[in-house]
């Protein structure tokens, strides 16, 4: 049996909400594939909110500078231009789909501040609740909509293309038009045998930050998304840029790893060593608070530093305030115990300023996709404007062409199909491998130990970060500390279905 779509969407965090969403109001029809309940994906724990510029002291030319300042000289300039410019839309529709934004007493919108922003541009709601309030209210409109079938609990297997996708080869100088010859992709296979066809499929699973044995992220944030495109012949990038976030709970039984937003340093909370000293600027982009930290850290051999928030309003920022109380700690009264963990990817899939892949047919948006908009080290809360911005154009490129017709495909065909393997999880081993050897700070001999991991995804990102001999943004090496010129604009690609690396410029 197969089901046929106009768009099959894979993940049901925002960007694959708001896909599945974008779709049905253009009257397609979509398939919706959950792997948790909806409102369960990880995109519900983003405390951070939407980056846009529309404060009266902000601009154009300003959220784009601080963009570029943070990627340090890896910003794909034309991707940042399309996020800074669509932005703003994008938090009107949400707006008109019935997500609530935090406003002042004037009705408003209240803007916060967060590490490499020059003003106050970060749209949230419910203070640190931004990923619970959108997330439920986009949900719920897809629940309702008739032309969206939402499968739950549903895991896609691989995806389906009209040729093996192992015979192919797609090297690129840019990451702009899918590659003709190639094959097309023609749907997903699901784990419990269902195939769905498709005339567009978008991937929208989220990031790989849990592969880390200290991460920020829930269990399923495995770059499941990634290794589905590549096993499929579509490119990948920038696996070595894993962003680190600065503030992540440590050593608190039941919240190791939980994040406390960066909202919160720019309403003023501080950092401290332990001799209670302020060693950082709080404000500064996460690459470099991260390093601080981590510096620190090595050279008192405590595992934490303490946050300060004692002097911020409890009201501000509940959900963060009642997840600390709930562990047994008081913000208003202690120090909080944080250290970096692993936390969002600005590597992926390949795809140009459409969220086209490299395979024709395949999409891909959010953290999965890599358009070169983050650089090499994200600016914060970029990544949630960036699910809207880039979902909805994937939908509209998508279905503005006519649909191709679909092959024949025999029994023969799907038992093929549903006898590919799919993406392996990883391991405590794997988790604790990439910890130590590609960590906040890493080494040759630790990279290349990880060459013989079992997990693919491991494997790929010490390839990128073997290859990339310098240290930028969130890719720290010892043995290379310093920034290489040469590589700027310039990104590791992985072409196809193979482990070889390309250079490329994006511009």
């Amino acid at each position: 049996m197969i089901d046929d779509v106009d768009v099959a969407v894979v993940g049901a965090g925002a960007a694959g909400l708001y896909a599945a969403l974008c779709a049905a109001r253009e009257r397609a029809s979509v398939a919706l594939i959950s792997a948790t309940p909806l409102a369960q994906t990880a995109s519900y724990w983003a405390q951070g909110g939407l980056a846009a510029a529309l404060a009266a002291d902000d601009s154009f030319a300003l959220h784009l500078h601080d963009t570029e300042l943070a990627g340090r000289s890896l910003v794909r300039k034309s991707a940042a231009e399309v996020l800074v410019r669509e932005a703003p839309e994008c938090v009107a529709d949400l707006q008109a789909l019935g997500v609530q934004f935090d406003a002042d007493r004037f009705g408003r919108l209240a803007l916060g501040l967060e590490g490499g922003h020059s003003v106050r541009r970060v749209v949230h709601a419910g203070g640190s609740a931004t990923g619970r309030r959108v997330v439920r209210q986009l949900s719920a409109l897809a629940a309702e909509d008739p032309r969206i079938e939402v499968f739950e609990g549903a895991r896609a297997q691989a995806l389906w293309t009209d040729s093996d996708p192992t015979h192919t080869d797609n090297a690129h100088t840019e990451p702009s038009q899918p590659d003709p010859t190639h094959p097309r992709c023609r749907g997903v296979v699901c784990e419990d045998g269902r195939v769905i066809a498709a005339r567009a499929v978008v991937i929208a699973t989220g990031g790989a930050a849990a592969l880390w044995s200290r991460t920020t992220n829930p269990p399923g944030s495995q770059g499941t998304g990634v290794l589905l495109a590549h096993g499929a012949g579509a490119a990948l990038a920038d696996l070595e840029l894993l962003q680190f976030h600065p503030t992540a709970v440590i050593g608190v039984r039941g919240r190791e790893g939980f994040l406390v937003t960066e909202a919160i340093r720019g309403e003023g909370a501080t950092l401290h060593d332990h001799t209670g000293a302020r060693f950082v600027d709080e404000l500064a982009p996460r690459d470099e608070v991260s390093r601080a930290i981590q510096a620190r850290l090595q050279e008192s051999g405590e595992r934490s530093v303490g946050l300060d928030m004692r002097a911020i309003d409890p009201a501000h920022f509940p959900n963060v305030v009642a997840a600390l109380r709930g562990a047994g700690l008081d913000p208003t009264r202690e120090l909080i115990p944080v250290a970096p963990a692993a936390h969002y990817m600005m590597g992926g899939i390949v795809t140009d300023l459409h969220a086209r892949t490299t395979l024709p047919g395949l999409y891909a948006v959010g953290e999965s996709g890599c358009t070169g908009l983050h650089g090499a080290n994200r600016l914060a809360s970029n990544s949630l404007s960036e699910c809207f911005v880039f979902a909805r154009r994937a939908v509209a490129d998508a279905l503005s062409s006519p649909a191709p017709r679909p092959a024949a495909s025999g029994e023969h065909e799907l038992a093929a199909l549903r006898e590919l393997p799919a993406p392996p999880s990883a391991d405590a081993s794997t988790r604790a491998a990439l910890w130590r050897d590609a960590g906040v700070v890493r080494t040759e001999e630790g990279l290349r130990r990880l060459l013989a991991d079992p997990h693919p995804l491991a494997r790929l990102i010490a390839r990128c970060a073997l290859a990339r001999e310098e240290s930028r943004g969130a890719h720290l090496r010892l043995d290379y500390p310093e920034r290489d010129p040469a590589l700027d604009l310039r990104h590791a690609v992985l072409s196809g279905a193979g482990e070889d690396i390309a250079w490329q410029t994006w511009t």
